[in-house]
């Protein structure tokens, strides 16, 4: 099967401008990470984009939403995540469907929904001649992660490995450690709340987000995020915006074409919509 060709812009097409944007804690929040800080009659609106276990899960502000359908809209809107494609199909956006998704940290792009062969194909070749096996990964995480602050230890799709962790009691060296070992065998280590991913180096979510602008013609790439996981997707756009929270802020990182925004929680998911909309209209 061969990948789809790229679409042709229609006349009436506003632009080839491809917003990749990460979801979790960048556009949509959980209720104790949307940082609501105002009076509690003050607070705004809210809108439900995921349940899980029969409990509403993830939001956006109703301005976010708004905002979100105008950028669906007028842009070639691409959702990119790190969650598996299980997890993603749980979000229900507002605004038109996007007909591409990147799942997985890059490992997946879906196409209306389903996701490429070619791509996997392409991803797993990669992973394979570069990166030591997963299963040494997971050998490894199994006999020096501690059970006095491990919770729970998945694999995402076949690709990458991640802990849940008790972060008050995981030490900071383990860490460090766990990266410095896993450098060298081609994978890379990312400390997000209470979740340490494991991500093959060639797993990225750039790389995606550089095939699905090749295949709809978009010559111009937008991206948000706030963890050390979305750095790459940042540092490969024409531009960029990191929140004011997050694993970038925390860290200070910066970059000379990637705005960092003094906002946050669902502020700041917000301001991010603000501004896509403001760059794709130049």
């Amino acid at each position: 099967m061969t990948s789809p060709a790229p679409s042709s812009p229609s006349p009436a097409s506003p632009a080839r401008t491809l917003v990749a944007s990460d979801l979790d804690r960048t556009l949509i929040y959980s209720a104790a990470s949307l940082d609501l800080s105002m009076p509690d009659a003050e607070a705004p609106r809210l809108l439900c984009v995921e349940v899980y276990g029969h409990k509403p899960l993830s939001y956006l502000t109703e301005t976010a939403a708004a905002l979100l359908t105008e950028v669906a809209a007028s842009t070639v809107f691409v959702p990119t995540t790190t969650r598996t494609r299980e997890q993603y199909r749980r979000i229900h956006l507002p605004g038109p469907a996007s007909r591409y998704a990147i799942c997985a940290n890059g490992g997946h792009i879906l196409v209306d929904g389903v996701s490429d062969p070619d791509w996997q194909r392409r991803v797993a070749d990669r992973i394979a001649a570069e990166c030591a096996p997963l299963t040494e990964i997971r050998a490894h995480l199994a006999t020096t992660a501690d059970p006095a602050w491990l919770l729970k230890e998945r694999v995402a799709e076949d690709l990458f490995a991640y802990l849940v962790v008790e972060r008050s009691l995981l030490p900071e060296e383990w860490v460090r450690e766990l990266a410095a070992w896993a450098g060298p065998r081609g994978w890379t280590v990312s400390l997000q709340g209470r979740k340490i991913y494991v991500v093959p180096a060639p797993l990225t979510k750039s790389a995606a987000m550089h095939e699905v602008a090749r295949r709809t013609g978009a010559t111009r790439t937008l991206a948000a995020g706030d963890s050390l996981l979305d750095a790459d997707l940042l540092l490969a756009a024409d531009l960029g915006w990191r929140p004011g929270h997050g694993e970038l802020a925390d860290e200070g990182w910066r970059a000379p074409h990637v705005v960092a925004l003094a906002e946050r929680g669902g502020a700041a998911g917000e301001e991010i919509l603000r501004r896509f909309l403001a760059a794709a209209a130049v």
